[in-house]
């Protein structure tokens, strides 16, 4: 019997993420990944010099290292990447489901981010850094219009991809209505909206909290818009009331608090 169109298809995207590899590049990035036990490393090239940065990292992970003359550092990352002298191939985090990382991990009272088509790694490396340092459960983001895991993310993130669960999930709304069946508050920053953060959360800030960020131009969604609790903007003097997005998250973390 044949099989379904939609079964083949799904099989055949779960072979392809289950080939999925990661080159992660840079002192930093390749050194937080050795020492990371839950990070699956394939193969690491290094120069001399980096290797003697990272020996202990590279004696600790057990990887046996490929090192390389610094003028043959042939490795598959953009020719414009500043390496360092030192890729690791990895396979992708896994951080397990929604509801796992929802309810557990962080500080309380319990903190997320969800990106409604934000795309650049700068920009998501910089949100994960923020989230970590805010102690955010988790930042999740859609599989598709959004940033994978990459060695320019990892490199922005400066470490933070490591230890700050990051999960790409199919549908954004589904995921928002299942974070308000476990008692999240759900809401989207936007920049005409009515109240401050500060305000939607007063006398409730000690309630789990999801704050839903879009990209930058095109904002939230309208099924995003509709989805959430209440639409909230961040509170600024002067008539310039616009953030890049990463530093908006930073506000919007510290401001829910």
């Amino acid at each position: 019997m044949k099989k379904p169109k939609w079964v083949v298809e799904k099989e055949k995207a779960k072979r392809a993420a289950a080939a999925e590899t990661v080159w992660l590049f840079g002192l930093h990035a390749v050194r937080d990944a050795l020492m990371n036990p839950a990070r699956e490393k394939l193969r690491l090239v290094v120069t001399k010099n980096a290797f003697d940065k990272l020996e202990d990292a590279i004696n600790q992970s057990g990887v046996d290292p490929e090192i390389v003359d610094p003028r043959k550092f042939d490795v598959p990352i953009d020719a414009q990447s500043v390496h360092q002298g030192a890729a690791l191939e990895v396979k992708p985090l896994n951080w397990g489901d929604l509801k796992d990382v929802a309810l557990n991990g962080g500080v309380d009272p319990a903190r997320i981010i969800l990106l409604d088509r934000v795309t650049d790694p700068h920009n998501v490396g910089a949100i994960l850094r923020s989230a970590e340092v805010f102690g955010a459960r988790a930042v999740i983001a859609v599989q598709r219009h959004s940033a994978p895991e990459t060695g320019a993310l990892a490199k922005t993130a400066s470490g933070a991809l490591e230890r700050q669960p990051y999960l790409r999930i199919r549908n954004l709304a589904d995921t928002m209505e299942e974070l308000k069946e476990l008692g999240y508050i759900v809401l989207g920053l936007a920049g005409e909206a009515e109240q401050t953060i500060e305000q939607a959360l007063e006398g409730r800030k000690d309630r789990p909290v999801a704050l839903v960020l879009g990209a930058e131009g095109p904002g939230l969604r309208d099924k995003t818009r509709d989805t959430c609790d209440a639409l909230v903007r961040i509170d600024f003097a002067g008539g310039f009331g616009s953030l890049n997005v990463s530093n908006a998250a930073a506000v919007a973390l510290y401001a829910s608090r």
